[in-house]
């Protein structure tokens, strides 16, 4: 049998406390699993940038493993606190430009690439390679480049929701909607495993591009609303300067019934979610986060059997599974406990997990491939 080789050249940064370089590695340990050489390329291109083997696979606890590129970036990003967002865009298609120069159609058609970057996309499009994009988000850059190349029968395209799909004024040939997925097999007969009654859990990134998520407005309602004082919420996450600086706020104002425990390692993490009753989906007030989000950690509570307390944003209303998620709104003090009143007096409704799996996710995009 002749296995495929999967390039998947990226413009991320690993290691990396995101969610985007979580999803990344998750979806590369399934790929290898259904059978196919993975090779991951990006760019070293922040001081703690590494394709040290052995570091990256500790710290995203790797278990199937791939071969690991990290290329240079002699580019202005990351060098420069001014004008950091032009620097971003100039950088990205220079060093996509030169990545790409490396890679051709010369292997009988079992090579594969995947990517979730715009330049490394038109470039490897354009050398007719076939290519699946992973799209997040709109954006004007997007767009364009989109229609420049979304008609040719190389290119394939995955969105992660309706939304997403429909902000581009463009009629797509090969494209897929598939929302973000996770390895069932970390959550395994979690019908023996005991809730801890009251239990509320927050997991992700504590800042969202460097801005809060409105964790500190969360903390204060399980200080100020006496309904809440039966509750216990633990906070998991990074980066370690926002956690410290948020264990100094319930210290300093004596919140005995929230926990903040930084990052963890996703073992951890996964035993934390086996045990509580409440995930928590809060972000902050972005059109990304609004409209286009597919959020991993949501799917890791569907998968711990947690019911879900959204804030009410229409990419939550794109999720699956809507019997399992109890809303509030931007306004927390006035709804929040209203959305947990009314989750604690609603059972669990099971799911098929089988549809929410990585394994299942993967083996759609591979028959993308073959389109």
């Amino acid at each position: 049998m002749v296995h495929k080789t999967l390039n998947y050249v990226t413009y991320q940064s690993f290691p990396a406390e995101t969610a985007n370089s979580l999803q990344t590695i998750s979806q590369i340990q399934e790929f290898v699993k259904q059978g196919l050489y993975v090779n991951l390329y990006f760019p070293l291109r922040e001081q703690n940038s590494s394709d040290d083997k052995s570091k990256l696979f500790d710290f995203y606890e790797v278990t199937d493993t791939f071969n690991i590129y990290g290329l240079q970036h002699r580019y202005p990003f990351g060098k420069f606190q001014k004008f950091n967002k032009i620097w971003y865009h100039i950088s990205h298609f220079l060093w996509s430009k030169k990545t790409t120069r490396t890679f051709t159609n010369s292997n009988n058609g079992y090579e594969l690439f995947f990517t979730r970057s715009d330049w490394i996309l038109y470039f490897l499009a354009k050398k007719q390679l076939n290519i699946v994009f992973e799209c997040h988000q709109y954006s004007k850059l997007r767009n364009f480049l989109l229609k420049k190349i979304s008609h040719q029968p190389n290119v394939k395209i995955i969105f992660l929701n309706d939304l997403i799909k429909n902000a581009f004024n463009i009629e797509f040939y090969n494209y897929l909607i598939a929302p973000s997925a996770v390895d069932t097999d970390n959550f395994f007969n979690i019908q023996n495993i005991s809730k801890e009654k009251n239990s509320i859990i927050f997991v992700g990134n504590l800042l969202r591009f460097g801005k809060s998520r409105s964790i500190d407005e969360l903390i204060d309602l399980f200080k100020n609303i006496s309904n809440l004082q039966q509750f216990q919420l633990t906070i998991v996450g990074g980066p370690d300067v926002e956690a410290k600086r948020l264990n100094e706020k319930i210290v300093k104002q004596s919140i005995k019934n929230v926990q903040i425990l930084g990052r963890k390692k996703r073992s951890e993490v996964f035993d934390l979610l086996k045990k509580a009753e409440y995930g928590v989906l809060i972000n902050s007030d972005d059109n990304h986060s609004k409209n286009y989000t597919s959020p991993l950690k949501y799917f890791e509570y569907l998968a711990a059997e947690l019911k879900v307390l959204a804030i009410d944003y229409p990419s939550h209303k794109e999720l699956p599974f809507q019997e399992n998620i109890f809303y509030f709104s931007e306004d927390l003090e006035e709804s929040f406990f209203h959305a947990l009143n009314l989750a604690s007096q609603t059972a669990f409704n099971q799911i098929d997990k089988n549809q929410i799996s990585l394994e299942t996710r993967t083996k759609k995009i591979l028959k993308l491939y073959s389109k």
